[in-house]
């Protein structure tokens, strides 16, 4: 089993390529729901959505978010009733939430949810939050008033990331379990690659639900991460906002710096070749390739860099 850590459309578009160069039964995605939130009363998944309606064929290609084919009357009457509608729900994406939100009610985990919703996509990979016990994602920021404590959705999408960041904390991750059968799979796994997704909101909620990160390790198999980071900028998202509040340069080495002592092998791309010497200084195996995903061609390819790493024997590891 192919075990990958996955945020939202970084990912979801590294995903796509993944499948088409090792056999998606044989694929663990491990999703990122520190994003999660509550919409209008529904249980909105954000990144797990992302993955599952690009891997489902079923994403917006030209928006980069969200189904193909959207349409938006209930978002359009919200608004007249006067209720806020920062972040956008199209009606086909409602559906996905209602059927998500009445499952929960009914008593199911988030994972039995998530792995409903996804047999009735047809999402040919295996798709698990990283916690059945929600953890929320909270960036303090020097606001208009002063200091404020602001959810993820709330500082990305409704204040546009403009606001300064001090920090960013998980609430909750103390009480979260690794979701049934995680652990399992990252200790028997034959590889683990962690996606070309935001470092800090979107894989590190992952690496700090208790248990993870050492699962990852101590396991046998090698494990690979591919940077969010071209040219000092991140291909998509606001990582250039938050990287900093931790302390950590905008750049690949950066990224690479996150991960020394996690993984075994960093891909950065061609265009900071020249990092390749500080990511080997880290006690990263440096792997230099195409990293920009225009097309499903080019994921394909990273996506075999990448597992081409995985196997690969005798390289400085751990």
């Amino acid at each position: 089993m192919l075990v990958a850590l996955a945020g939202g459309v970084g990912a979801a578009r590294f995903l796509r390529g993944l499948v088409r160069v090792h056999p998606p039964t044989d694929i663990l995605v491990i999703g990122n729901t520190g994003d999660d939130l509550r919409v209008h009363g529904l249980a909105v998944s954000p990144d797990l959505d992302s993955v599952a309606y690009t891997l489902a064929g079923l994403s917006d290609e030209e928006r980069g978010w969200g189904l193909a084919g959207e349409t938006w009357n209930v978002l359009g009457a919200l608004e007249r009733l006067g209720e806020p509608t920062w972040f956008s729900l199209g009606d086909r994406d409602i559906a996905t939430h209602l059927l998500r939100t009445r499952l929960l009610a009914e008593g199911a985990t988030l994972s039995q949810a998530t792995g409903e919703v996804c047999r009735r996509l047809g999402v040919p990979v295996r798709l698990v939050p990283m916690s059945d016990q929600p953890v929320q994602t909270h960036v303090e920021v020097d606001g208009p008033d002063g200091l404020e404590d602001l959810g993820f959705q709330e500082y990305w999408v409704a204040r546009g990331a403009r606001d300064p960041v001090r920090r960013v904390t998980f609430s909750g991750i103390e009480r979260a379990r690794a979701a049934p059968g995680v652990l399992e799979a990252i200790r028997s796994a034959e590889g683990i690659v962690l996606c070309p997704s935001n470092p800090v909101v979107s894989i590190a909620p992952i690496l700090a639900v208790p248990g993870i990160r050492s699962a990852i390790q101590n396991a046998t198999c090698r494990t690979v991460a591919v940077t969010p980071i071209v040219g000092g900028a991140p291909v998509r998202g606001m990582a250039d906002k938050l990287l900093p509040a931790w302390g950590v340069e905008v750049s690949a080495r950066g990224v690479a710096s996150l991960y020394s002592g996690l993984a075994d092998a960093f891909v950065l791309d061609q265009v900071d070749q020249a990092q390749a010497a500080d990511v080997a200084a880290l006690g990263l195996e440096a792997i230099v390739a195409q990293t920009v995903m225009r097309t499903v061609e080019d994921a394909a390819a990273l996506a075999k860099v990448a597992l081409d790493a995985v196997h690969e024997r005798g390289g400085p590891g751990r």
